[in-house]
């Protein structure tokens, strides 16, 4: 099986969990995978696109609080049904939205472009490496036996979501806990990454149409970052 066929299989066989959709009709996963990515520092074009992209959400603070921005809010809510408090565990879009009051921390030339569009679209965007999956993603309600490797006091931990918590998970275990809160390290971006993972987390009232727009920038700017990239992609949702 080529590298290309092997990501559309990927794809196909990614699935959202029903009581997912059952507790929120309304949201849709994008996964977008990428292909040949070049590692790079963070660099002037990556720069230029996080200081948009936190001047964007500066503005965005100055007109309203965090929280009542339409896409976080929308996530507090969700966050409400599974039984998250979110003021304690902030989903990903509100939690770097905050962070830009302030410069961001400059990770890498990947990572500091996928945050940009994060901001610059107001959608969380997870990012993996997919080439550290074992099976397929799926977005499921958790038993509270699935294993999730994390870090604390810089030492490796195994944690356990809650019963009911919305998780993305692999054949392993977690990848990311609470929706789009907190991603492991097991499957994370590294400067090794060739093969990335992204997941567009929409509810409403972010559009189809805005969601894919999203998608698009991020390949554009990833394939100026890396020439020669390919690119595959699929929205999954409840119709």
């Amino acid at each position: 099986m080529s590298r290309a066929d092997s990501h559309e299989h990927f794809l196909d066989a990614a699935s959202v969990e029903p009581a997912v959709f059952a507790l929120r009709p309304d949201y849709r996963a994008l996964l977008l995978v990428v292909d040949g990515l070049q590692a790079a520092p963070s660099n002037p074009a990556s720069e230029e696109l996080l200081d948009l992209a936190e001047a964007h959400a500066r503005t965005l603070l100055g007109e309203c609080a965090v929280e009542e921005l339409p896409h976080v809010a929308a996530w507090r809510e969700a966050y409400r049904a599974f039984g998250a408090k979110p003021q304690r565990t902030r989903n990903s879009l509100e939690a770097l939205t905050r962070r830009a009051r302030e410069k961001l921390p400059r990770v890498n030339a990947l990572t500091d472009i996928y945050n940009a569009i994060s901001l610059l679209h107001q959608v969380p965007i997870g990012g993996e490496d997919l080439d550290l999956y074992q099976g397929p993603a799926r977005l499921v309600r958790a038993t509270g036996d699935e294993h999730f490797e994390a870090f604390a006091n810089h030492a490796p931990v195994t944690e356990h979501p809650s019963p009911g918590e919305v998780i993305w998970r692999d054949d392993l275990g977690v990848t990311c806990r609470r929706w789009n809160w907190r991603q492991g390290p097991r499957t994370g971006l590294s400067d090794q990454t060739e093969t990335a993972l992204f997941i567009f987390d929409a509810l409403d009232p972010m559009t189809n149409e805005a969601l894919r727009a999203a998608a698009a920038d991020l390949t554009t700017a990833l394939t100026l970052a890396s020439p020669g990239v390919t690119v595959s992609q699929r929205l999954m949702s409840a119709q």
